[in-house]
């Protein structure tokens, strides 16, 4: 936390630390701003007296004050998170290669041979064809607007606890081009080392009646949907943070990760089937509304989402 803060601190950019039960009620840290959970519960935001606590989705506090700071872009990553020295504020606009395929996308095997794969990517698709691009054929690169850009990360790369208890080992990847997936490319993206800019900062929503290993892949799915709706797709980047993994229980991670197990292609098959116009906002209330009418995410969800869009549209327009 200490080299994050000196490193946004050298590009005058704000940390914001969100806390939780769990955690410290006091947070020293030079150029942060730590938001305790008491303070939360006193923020003008109508999802901080819903949220409940011990969950990953509390995040979303600390995305409405981004916004309400008048932030022009928003990072987000963790705190077992350092950034390499390569790392470097990003634009909206990219230079990348672009993917000319759909389906299920290995991104992380464009950057590594290893067989790896991201956590929430379907067990099923492992092995399949990692390019994003038909073979032979080499995808144009050139400068694309994306809102919403991933970056990976050595060392502890984010994977799932299926490959943690079978290979478990620091990863580094190599340092190639970026790549941009068209609409119809599916691959999860996580809340490690992400950046996002207004025109998703609806798609920020991490939903809370799921577990802690889906929050941020689930929210990835409904969040590219949304993005082929508006022309955009999500930019993949080689890695500029390294990892020290917190410790964790790799089958309760498991336990946690088997709806994603179980339902992530099955998602994406229902968001790609949806009918969406209009605003970003009212897709992504169509998005979740599918969810919940499916059974996948409970009723109880839509509360909260409506909460956070009303948060958002108050920001929006002051």
């Amino acid at each position: 936390m200490r080299a994050l803060a000196a490193k946004l601190g050298s590009h005058n950019v704000s940390l914001l630390v969100i806390g939780d039960r769990k955690g410290p009620s006091e947070f020293e840290l030079p150029g942060a701003t730590f938001v305790s959970l008491s303070d939360q519960l006193g923020l003008p935001f109508s999802l901080s007296r819903l949220l409940p606590v011990d969950h990953y989705s509390r995040k979303n506090l600390g995305y409405l004050l981004a916004m309400q700071m008048g932030a022009a872009c928003v990072y987000e990553t963790d705190d077992d998170n350092i950034p390499a020295p390569n790392w470097e504020p990003r634009t909206l606009r990219a230079n990348a290669e672009v993917g000319n395929r759909t389906g299920w996308m290995n991104v992380y095997r464009l950057y590594c041979d290893d067989l790896i794969w991201p956590r929430g990517f379907p067990l099923s698709e492992v092995r399949s064809d990692p390019l994003c691009f038909d073979s032979g054929l080499r995808p144009d690169s050139r400068a694309v607007d994306s809102p919403i850009q991933q970056g990976l990360v050595d060392g502890s790369a984010d994977v799932d606890a299926v490959w943690r208890l079978l290979f478990d080992r620091p990863i580094r990847f190599r340092n190639r081009s970026s790549m941009w997936l068209p609409a119809g490319a599916w691959c999860p993206f996580n809340s490690q080392n992400t950046w996002w800019w207004p025109p998703a900062y609806p798609l920020l929503y991490l939903p809370t009646h799921c577990s802690f290993r889906m929050t941020d892949i689930w929210r990835s799915l409904v969040a590219q949907r949304c993005l082929w709706e508006m022309g955009y797709g999500v930019v993949f980047h080689a890695p500029d943070m390294v990892q020290e993994r917190n410790a964790h229980d790799l089958l309760s991670d498991f336990e946690d990760e088997v709806a994603g197990h179980v339902q992530n292609k099955r998602i994406a098959s229902l968001l790609d089937g949806l009918s969406l116009s209009g605003s970003v906002s009212r897709n992504l209330l169509i998005c979740y509304e599918a969810l919940v009418r499916e059974g996948i995410l409970p009723a109880e969800e839509l509360a909260l989402l409506r909460a956070w869009l009303q948060d958002w549209s108050s920001l929006n327009a002051s």
